[in-house]
């Protein structure tokens, strides 16, 4: 009887701890996914980049006034197609500026005159060679202050340096500037170049030279140049490097237009690619679920250029990894999963 109440002890213990492993195991969250291998090497891609044209390093031109005066009148506003030595903006001399003349003419007469008496004196023997060289230097120095001023009270018609457009005109009818203040700018035709903005990991792809395709619209056709120059360094606001091209003269492509492109970054042998479904995101930082022994574990990656349905991944992954590219959204780190 001893032995019989033995048993059945025992196998009621042994049924309580099947059932407490069965329930254990169940708990155990489990999720169903489909898993795709980590390519290596693979398609072309292509980097779309969005910016806009601007002037190039001659194209700017710039008119200031040429002494303290008055705005009378603007005649090529902002937009205004203009020729070469046309008017855009007229200035008169402020009082000011004529008192300085003045005084300027003035005083290279006086100084002229003092030459003049310094030289007679010199043939009586009454002064010295020093004297004359010094009423001579102050003579040259007044003749320059007075041309000078001749110069600038003559620059205040203020004309087009070259052909091009009428990009800004910072004053109003008016205004009175001061020596040096900028009162207007302009574009010259022909000379422009495009910026883009480009994420930093794809921008390291990307290399003088290589094909730059730009977008046309209703009144131009889409163009290819090659990429002229590539920047890595980060501008603060924007988070993007940059890529610069030039434009040919007769592209119709002006100062302010905004421009769309895509850029062949061409094969690489060693590249790494992922199918686009299985990257996740988390506040911005990219990554993916790789599984391993049964267990999905988060991968943060930077991504870099993409084509198609593919995403090459500039780092976080090694060839040989499989990641989750179904069912992802119900992963946690570290759970243990099922394929498809």
């Amino acid at each position: 009887m001893t032995r019989i109440w033995a048993a059945a002890l025992a196998l009621s213990i042994a049924g309580c701890s099947s059932t407490a492993d069965s329930a254990d195991n169940a708990a155990e969250p489990v999720a169903l996914v489909k898993l795709a291998a980590v390519a290596q090497g693979g398609a072309g891609r292509q980097i779309i980049v969005y910016g806009a044209a601007e002037p190039g390093a001659m194209g700017k031109m710039s008119l200031v006034a040429p002494v303290e005066a008055k705005v009378v009148a603007i005649d090529a506003p902002v937009g205004t197609p203009v020729t070469q030595g046309q008017v855009v903006v007229r200035l008169a001399a402020s009082p000011v500026s004529r008192a300085d003349a003045a005084k300027a003419v003035s005083d290279a007469a006086a100084a002229n005159a003092a030459f003049a008496r310094a030289q007679r004196l010199r043939a009586d023997g009454l002064v010295s060679n020093a004297d004359v060289e010094t009423a001579r230097a102050a003579a040259v120095s007044a003749n320059a202050v007075r041309a000078s001023f001749a110069t600038r009270a003559g620059g205040l018609t203020l004309r087009a340096p070259a052909a091009g457009i009428v990009d800004a005109v910072p004053v109003a009818v008016g205004d009175m500037l001061q020596s040096g203040a900028a009162v207007a700018s302009v574009s010259r035709v022909g000379d422009v170049r495009v910026r883009f903005g480009i994420d930093p990991d794809s921008a390291r792809l990307v290399r003088p030279g290589m094909a730059l395709r730009i977008g046309g619209d209703a009144a131009r056709a889409p163009l290819t140049v090659p990429v002229e120059s590539v920047s890595t360094v980060v501008d603060p606001q924007t988070r993007l490097a940059a890529v610069f091209a030039r434009m040919p003269a007769n592209s119709g492509i002006s100062a302010g237009q905004a421009l769309t492109a895509t850029i062949d970054s061409g094969d690489s042998s060693s590249a790494l690619t992922i199918p686009y479904a299985a990257l996740l995101d988390d506040a911005g930082q990219a990554f993916v679920y790789v599984v391993t022994g049964g267990v999905a574990h988060r991968r943060d990656v930077a991504t870099a250029a993409s084509s198609g349905d593919r995403v090459t991944i500039a780092k976080g992954l090694k060839p040989g990894d499989h990641v989750v590219v179904e069912g992802g959204t119900a992963v946690e780190d570290g759970m243990k999963v099922r394929t498809q």
